[in-house]
């Protein structure tokens, strides 16, 4: 595994079954990444401490995911340069089953842009895989492997259609 260039970080260990799928992806493609959990709300001096010095450890990317209230995302993008990417997370202790985490990661404010994802484990895969595009920018490595990537789903899907349109009975 290489040296971290992705950051993930979410709000809570309940976050952390949803999250560890970013991390899945990351090392399919070989990207090395650090994770760690704080709170917007109830660490926000660990929150600060990490976005203001995730670049200086090597951070190009930030992954961020955060269920219910979902500040957390946008605490970081508030603090750092680097591309933040929101994962919002379903909360079980809310009564709006994501909702409000998507409100909350996709209502930033002009100047505080974060990318947001879908909400939970599809939106943790994608925010890995827009992660690898963009440290792709710089790597022709990378970029190959997610050409590779790409046409594998295309295979799959043409696999799948051959094997539906098999298994059709006659008309």
């Amino acid at each position: 595994m290489s040296e971290a260039e992705v950051g993930i970080i979410m709000g809570s260990t309940s976050d952390l079954a949803i999250m560890e799928e970013a991390g899945r992806v990351l090392d399919s493609f070989g990207i090395g990444y650090d994770i760690t959990i704080s709170s917007g709300h109830r660490s926000p001096e660990r929150t600060i401490a990490y976005a203001t010095s995730a670049g200086q450890k090597g951070i190009k990317v930030i992954i961020v995911g955060a269920g219910a209230a979902a500040h957390l995302a946008g605490t970081i993008a508030a603090l750092t340069t680097l591309p933040v990417i929101g994962v919002p997370i379903h909360s079980y202790s809310s009564p709006l089953g994501g909702l409000d985490s998507l409100l909350s990661t996709v209502q930033m404010p002009s100047g505080v842009p974060v990318a947001t994802m879908a909400v939970g484990q599809a939106g943790a895969k994608n925010a890995a895989i827009l992660a690898a595009q963009i440290l792709a920018l710089s790597n022709t490595d990378l970029a190959a492997k997610l050409t590779s990537y790409k046409e594998q789903m295309e295979q799959e899907v043409v696999r799948a259609a051959e094997e539906a349109l098999q298994s059709r009975p006659s008309s």
